[in-house]
């Protein structure tokens, strides 16, 4: 590893921690936050996610400072706070949510570009497969030049994608109708709880997604110039994001109804603008879109290859992943990275897969690792005594585990499906340490998951022959 004077500095750290969040989910928020829920129900599904993010964003900082020397972040938050096999399978899920979502937004990408070039769209599956191996490939020569580089790179392209967001707000906020605004605010059968939960619950896969990277700073962490600035760079990256998701997503129900937001194809924050100001609007969006999406396949990109590499370098994923090139890139971990990248990239293309379906698949596979970083920050808040922090994670730990519930059953399943094959990528990485491959507990858990993606695969299987 390269000196800390050639490390990443704080705004290339908050770049990653507002690059990744920023990504497709973001233009598309208005027609994803309508699709269940009226804008009261809106309102108070980012209120909870406000705080609960919010809480896990001070729960990273509280845990960058005190233990600056658990790098790979989440990861190594798990193996500290619960054993190599939870470690593992925190690190296995956010692997998997990052290339999982690098799919999600190729997906988008082509259907943003068949708004201009219609050979993009779904039907030119052959020549879409293709053009995601250049995408796939062309990051890998990127990110294989230098991390700092890419790093570096990923901080003009948050800029870039920064600016078509301001003006779309500042556009919608001057055509604002507020008797637009008060129609169904609770949708159309009124207020009342039994009403509204489900609609608040509708939101959080949405909004989980939206924030998933708020965690890129800490990944990076032992690439970070000043240690101090991974905990700084989450939490304020991650509070000016979450006043950007909300007004997005707020705003534009005074200029459309619920109905219409429902509607509108993806990315629906382009057909909101066009509403308000015609085609260049739409293409305006678009091509922010693009910039957004570019930037958000190489943070993705970045953070899978670090976190595989700092797992393998624990010994808890294979060797495998462990070679680093002549610019400290872990080139072999980035290139089992971009593979799996490019196999599902072919799935998706050829089964129809929508953006909104993979990326929920990622956001699910993402919360394991957040519930057990917020719950390891409750016990290293109880064993230094800080007891604002014990308050913090302990709201962070109940949000994490709010959200499991909330994805629903039929996500939870799909997720387990995922991890099942890492008990198998473990007990190889143990193989190569020379213990056993998995014990006490550890037998538990996997029986547990494997029981899951068992019942999963009947579920899906089950379904398939329905149809």
């Amino acid at each position: 590893m390269k000196s800390q004077s050639a490390g990443i500095g704080f705004f290339g750290l908050a770049a990653m921690v507002v690059g990744t969040m920023i990504g497709g989910g973001a233009f598309n928020l208005p027609g994803a936050m309508a699709q269940g829920a009226g804008v009261g129900s809106v309102m108070i599904g980012w209120t909870i996610t406000g705080v609960g993010m919010i809480m896990l964003a001070f729960v990273f900082q509280f845990l960058a400072d005190s233990r600056p020397e658990l790098e790979g972040g989440i990861y190594a938050y798990a193996k500290e706070g619960f054993g190599k096999f939870v470690g593992f399978n925190s690190g296995w899920g956010y692997w998997m949510s990052a290339w999982i979502g690098t799919v999600a937004n190729i997906t988008l990408i082509f259907s943003t570009l068949s708004y201009f070039f219609p050979i993009f769209s779904a039907e030119h599956r052959l020549f879409r497969l293709v053009m995601s191996a250049f995408l796939i490939w062309g990051l890998f020569w990127l990110i294989s030049r230098g991390m700092k580089e890419a790093a570096l790179l990923n901080i003009v392209t948050t800029i870039a994608k920064l600016v078509p967001i301001f003006l779309f707000i500042v556009l919608i906020l001057f055509a604002f109708q507020i008797e637009t605004f008060q129609i169904d605010v609770w949708g159309e059968s009124g207020f009342s709880w039994s009403h509204v939960f489900p609609q608040v619950k509708s939101t959080m896969l949405v909004t989980l997604w939206a924030f998933v990277g708020i965690e890129g700073a800490v990944v990076l962490s032992s690439r970070a110039r000043n240690k101090r600035d991974v905990g700084r760079a989450t939490v304020i990256g991650l509070i000016g994001t979450l006043l950007i998701y909300m007004m997005i997503s707020i705003f534009s129900f005074g200029v459309m109804t619920q109905e219409q937001l429902t509607a509108l194809p993806e990315p629906s924050m382009a057909y909101v603008l066009e509403a308000v100001v015609g085609p260049l609007g739409a293409t305006i969006i678009n091509i922010g879109l693009l910039v957004s999406l570019a930037g958000a396949l190489l943070g993705w990109t970045i953070l899978a290859t670090e976190i595989s590499y700092v797992a393998s370098r624990d010994g808890v994923f294979p060797k495998l992943f462990n070679r680093l090139n002549r610019n400290d890139t872990p080139v072999s971990a980035l290139f089992i990275t971009q593979a799996f990248t490019q196999a599902v990239t072919v799935i998706a293309l050829f089964s129809e897969q929508t953006y909104l379906v993979l990326s929920s698949i990622a956001g699910i596979a993402a919360l394991v690792p957040y519930l057990f970083s917020a719950l390891f920050g409750w016990k290293e808040a109880r064993r230094t005594g800080v007891r604002k922090m014990v308050l913090v994670s302990s709201v962070a730990s109940l949000y994490a585990a709010w959200l499991l519930y909330a994805s629903g059953i039929e996500y939870m399943l799909i997720a387990m499906i995922l991890y099942a094959p890492g008990i198998f990528v473990f007990m190889l990485a143990e193989r190569e340490q020379g213990r056993k491959f998995l014990s006490g507990i550890q037998y538990a858990i996997a029986t547990v998951i494997i029981l899951a993606a068992t019942y999963g695969v009947y579920g899906l299987w089950t379904a398939a022959i329905s149809l």
